[in-house]
């Protein structure tokens, strides 16, 4: 590299995505035809937080040009927060001034997002900042209807998951319970259990009270178990958002205490299985109701995540790609890419801030919309209709072996989960 050319920095934050190559491909080459040279930034923050500077790698149109068919991040990644301390800031920032980089392209989640905005403060002009939005779990403040990039392909791959595991709960007479990757927002759980016909999903976005009870959970799951046995089958693939863990009140946990958080204060919830959890206790209730089943507990995450991307996201990324390093080439800085309306729309940093928290927002599942209306109406799940039907409430009773009135009683604080109901 010339030191007269501008150098634009790349690099990737947060859990891999299906569509980051494609990204970092689109942002180097229009990078590059602008008159700059392109640095990668190896595993995010990680390495600039220590001052290093030596784990970098120059792009050039070769090396990408091909990229973007691929799944993971040529980058590597990582989940480094330089946001913690001010320290980490200045690392990072003078780690960058000191490669030559005068402009910075972030690639990454909410955190990563948040990181950059903090970068871009401190820099004071001396770096201009874009953010590209990725994440599978779909919960960045994009306009609705507009997916973070991996979303549709993480949707397609966990559609297929599911899709096998419904066959083969019908074949064998069992039940799965598929966990999907959702911190707090169950659009990936919501998106692979409508698409894929699942009999029933439930996301934290339901419970509008929290924290909420394990019992309530597990009788939600208990009822549906018992419905669709009233209606002759013995089978079932129920998705779960695992954000649910979130929620529920930790004093039926046994404590969180123990569980070790990431570099953003998050629980790994991969060291909590929300779905062996349920599956113990669902198993337990419908044993003493004189139903034992056999559930299985499946996790749905990690093997979509670095999925080669469907034409969906490939072309997609490709345009935040281009668009992100157009933003800079035209000067512009500290704002968030978006494509609506089939038009690059930058999204102020500023606007992305929660007023509340501090943090950057999170989009959640909107229980109230027609879409989410719709998804219900597809599940099996205990319903009014279901408690204040003589003839649904007898058949469900008769499986459970209990009253009618019993029924009602146990069941009645799972049939009004959600705010539409």
């Amino acid at each position: 590299m010339t030191s007269e050319r501008t150098i634009i920095g790349i690099l990737v934050g947060g859990g891999p995505a299906p569509g980051i190559n494609s990204v970092i491909g689109a942002a180097t080459i229009r990078s590059i035809l602008g008159g700059c040279d392109v640095l990668g930034i190896l595993d995010g923050f990680k390495w600039l937080m220590e001052g290093s500077s030596g784990n970098v790698r120059p792009l050039s149109i070769d090396d990408v040009s091909r990229l973007h068919f691929r799944g993971g991040s040529y980058l590597g990644t990582s989940r480094a927060n330089p946001t913690k301390k001010v320290e980490h800031l200045d690392h990072v920032l003078s780690t960058l001034i000191n490669l030559g980089v005068t402009r910075l392209i972030t690639i990454g989640g909410d955190d990563t997002a948040f990181s950059a905005l903090k970068l871009e403060e401190r820099a004071a002009g001396r770096i201009q900042v874009v953010h590209v939005p990725k994440t599978i779990d779909n919960d960045l403040d994009l306009p609705n209807g507009i997916s973070t990039f991996g979303f549709q392909t993480a949707r397609h791959v966990g559609v297929e998951i599911v899709k096998n595991l419904m066959v083969d709960a019908l074949t064998t007479s069992r039940w799965y319970f598929a966990v999907t990757m959702g911190r707090k927002a169950g659009h990936l759980a919501l998106g692979i259990g409508k698409a894929a016909g699942a009999t029933l999903t439930v996301i934290p976005e339901e419970f509008t009270e929290r924290p909420v009870r394990l019992k309530r959970l597990v009788d939600l799951l208990v009822g549906a178990v018992i419905k669709r046995f009233s209606h002759g089958r013995t089978d079932g693939v129920v998705v779960l958002a695992e954000g649910l863990i979130e929620i529920l009140d930790q004093q039926d946990l046994g404590g969180l205490e123990q569980v070790a958080r990431d570099e953003h204060g998050h629980l790994r919830l991969s060291e909590v299985d929300v779905g062996a959890l349920l599956r113990r206790e669902v198993t337990k209730e419908l044993s003493a109701l004189g139903h034992p089943v056999s559930i299985i507990a499946k996790d749905v995450g990690y093997e979509l995540r670095c999925a080669d991307p469907i034409p969906f996201d490939l072309d997609y990324t490709r345009d935040l790609g281009y668009c992100a390093a157009q933003f800079l080439l035209d000067g512009g800085t500290a704002a968030m890419v978006s494509i609506q309306n089939g038009r690059f729309t930058p999204i102020p940093f500023k606007q992305m801030v929660d007023p509340t928290t501090g943090r950057t927002k999170v989009r959640m599942v909107d229980v109230g919309s027609q879409s989410y209306d719709i998804a219900r109406q597809f599940m099996i799940r205990l319903t009014h209709e279901d408690l204040d039907d003589p003839v649904l409430l007898g058949r469900c009773a008769a499986v459970a072996g209990l009253s009618p009135e019993s029924f009602r009683e146990r069941f009645a604080g799972v049939v009004g989960s959600a705010t539409n109901q």
